[in-house]
Parts: structure tokens; C-alpha cells; sequence
């Protein structure tokens, strides 16, 4: 294996686009000014200033926030508390691989649905409601992971309808919101909501930094509340100290000037790989992403991305292969992560993708 490995495959940013210093004055501020909160124990419902920013920003009231540690923790505690074994849940195909290790640890049905350019097959959701009641739906509405496309605005509106008619639950699962470098704003399915069956989920892990650690839900109040209750009973409060930071870079401005930044790095990524894609891979077929960290690439039907992952890593290269974002099948598919890649070595990447390719096929044909 080449000892300059290029990774496509993970989905944080490179170092050189983490906002160091702008932690750390947020850091000194947090331990100035909010020490004895920042320093003590919380409750479930997290930070109070940073939820009542949150929930301005969603122009919803605070008891209708709940702050985590990470997103995942809060889908974790969402489905714990939500779902039985047996329950039927929707997921998009493909859809990010945690989610699905964490419905199939809690002994659910999945019933796939499949994802077109402009989100989820709509048609085949309703096809999939008719199959039996659905307790949940699991939806990546903006710069899907891994497949990079973003929902509509009809259809937000038509699922949102739908789960008012059949009594099941959206988890809007929302972290690229605010990760955009093209296209128009669509409005959250959690501001179409007039039932009560959006829980939304987001992060700061992309807007400040993975290690920060801090999500948060909003949905109905008497929802969060009993999540706020079981995430006390379990860990007392999440990390009061990595809050108070945090809501220091929202209400002092540095968020937003970090989101630009950060934004117009991954634009100029982003534009590399689909150049560099264009070039070296003309066969794939890929969404370009308005925002977010991902790309996802499907191949001719005679590749084999699970094969040619172990062929790229001879030539210095690394992706995930699609079967790992599916319940069945995209051997053929795969996911490739410009947010930590610098952009002069993005077509040096996808050259060694290409290589690994044309490798693989012609020992197939020997």
C-alpha cells in the first residue's frame, strides 16, 4: 500500500479547516463569563442558552429543544424510548450506516425505500404505508449521507401529510442543514409540522467540529420532555462545559463566520472531485451536492466497489463501499468524502480510484 493515502472515506473535515482559534476564544469567554454552568452539573434538556438559540433558530419555544452529546446519541435515545421490536420503520436506500446499526440493535422491521435526485421515491413510500402500519420513517432531507441529494420541497410537504394520515413518526435527521454552497434553502419538515410527528435532529459536529460532540432534537414539547427525563436518568445532563463553548460561537457571531468559511471550502472541494470524476471516471453516474460532505458514485454493473476497495488501498486510496449503506445490494455503488480531502489532492485521489478500477477489471478479463 502507497504510504500517502488519500481518504475519501471519512466523513469529518480535514485539520486544516477546523476553527481552532475561534474555540478557543470561545473557550476562554465560556470559562469567564458561564463557569459555574459551564463546570456543573445540567439537566437532560442540556444547556439553557444554547437550547433557547437552537430553538430561535427554528422559531419554535425552548421546552421544545433537548441538547445531546452528538446527533447519533440523540437518535439513540429517540429510538430506545420509540420503538419495539418488530415495529416497521422506513429507510431511504442508501442511508447512513449508524442509523441502520442502530434499528437493527433494536430488533425493528426495515422496510427500504429508495432514494431518487430530489430525495425519497414518494410513490414507493405510500406503496410501503399500504404494506402495514409504519411506526417510524427515518429521512436525510438536505445533502443526503451517503447519496447527497436533497428532498424537495413537495415532497417534505407530502410526507409531512403522510404521517399526519397514518399516525407515524419523521426523524428529520438534519445534520448538513446549514452546510450549503449552492442552491435554495428548503424549509424544515419540522416548520410543515402541524400533527405533531416530526422529531428533528442536527449537529454542531459540522458547523464547529466533530469533537465537540453536541446535537440536539426539537419536536413536540411533551415528546421532549420525556426524552429530557430518560437522557437525566441515564447520564445526569451531557457535557455542560462543550455547550457553554459552543453557545458562545453562536451568540458571539463566531458560528456564522465559521459556516462561511468552512463552506466555501467544501464548494471548492466539492468542485474538485466532480472535475476530477469527470476526467478520471467518466462511466459514473453522482448527484453534485448543493452542501454537505458527500458524494456518491455509481459505477457500471460489472464493478465491484467491495473488491476495488481492497485494489485502491494498493494504490493509496481509500472510500466506503456502497453495501455498507444498504440493506441489500450496491455492490456497484460508493461514497466518496470531499470534506477531508485537501483540493489539490482530490484528482490525484480519483486517479488512483480510476487505476484501482481499470487494475480489477483487467485481472477479471485475464
Amino acid at each position: 500500500m502507497a504510504s500517502d493515502v488519500i481518504s475519501f472515506a471519512r466523513g469529518a473535515p480535514s485539520a486544516d479547516i477546523l476553527p481552532a482559534e475561534a474555540v478557543r476564544e470561545a473557550a476562554a469567554t465560556a470559562l469567564a463569563e458561564d463557569w459555574q454552568r459551564a463546570l456543573s452539573y445540567g439537566t437532560g434538556r442540556g444547556h439553557p442558552g444554547l437550547a433557547e438559540w437552537i430553538a430561535e433558530l427554528h422559531g419554535i419555544d425552548a421546552e421544545r429543544v433537548m441538547v445531546t452529546n452528538g446527533s447519533m446519541e440523540a437518535a439513540s435515545l429517540l429510538f430506545q424510548h420509540t420503538l419495539e421490536p418488530g415495529d416497521r420503520v422506513i429507510v431511504e436506500q442508501p442511508t447512513y450506516d449508524r442509523t441502520l446499526l442502530l434499528f437493527r440493535r433494536a430488533g425493528v422491521e426495515l422496510v427500504p425505500v429508495p432514494l431518487e435526485s430530489d430525495g425519497v421515491d414518494v410513490e414507493a413510500f405510500e406503496k410501503a404505508l399500504a404494506g402495514g402500519p409504519v411506526k417510524l420513517a427515518h429521512i436525510i432531507p438536505n445533502f443526503h449521507n451517503p447519496a447527497g441529494c436533497t428532498l424537495s420541497v413537495e415532497k417534505r410537504e407530502r410526507l409531512v401529510q403522510l404521517a399526519a394520515e397514518h399516525g407515524f413518526l419523521i426523524f428529520e435527521d438534519d445534520p448538513y442543514r446549514l452546510v450549503r454552497f449552492g442552491g435554495e434553502e428548503r424549509p424544515t419538515m419540522l416548520s410543515l409540522d402541524q400533527a405533531d410527528r416530526v422529531i428533528h435532529a442536527s449537529s454542531f459536529s459540522k458547523t464547529v467540529s466533530p469533537g465537540v460532540r453536541i446535537g440536539y432534537l426539537a419536536g413536540p414539547a411533551d415528546g421532549i420532555a420525556r426524552l429530557a427525563k430518560r437522557a437525566n436518568e441515564t447520564y445526569i445532563s451531557p457535557n455542560m462545559l462543550a455547550e457553554s463553548i459552543v453557545w458562545e460561537l453562536c451568540r458571539s457571531g463566531g458560528l456564522e463566520r465559521n459556516v462561511e468559511f468552512v463552506n466555501g471550502a467544501l464548494r471548492d472541494r466539492r468542485d474538485a472531485l466532480v472535475e476530477a470524476l469527470r476526467e478520471h471516471l467518466p462511466e459514473a453516474e453522482f448527484v453534485v451536492p448543493e452542501g454537505g460532505y458527500f458524494l456518491w458514485l455509481t459505477l457500471n454493473e460489472d464493478a465491484d466497489t467491495p473488491a476495488l476497495l481492497e485494489a485502491a488501498k494498493d494504490e493509496g486510496v481509500s472510500f466506503v463501499a456502497g453495501p455498507d449503506f444498504l440493506i441489500e445490494g450496491g455492490r456497484n455503488a460508493l461514497r466518496l468524502s470531499f470534506a477531508s480531502v485537501p483540493p489539490e489532492r482530490i484528482g490525484q485521489g480519483v486517479a488512483r480510484i480510476a487505476r484501482a478500477l481499470e487494475r480489477q477489471r483487467a485481472g477479471a478479463a485475464a
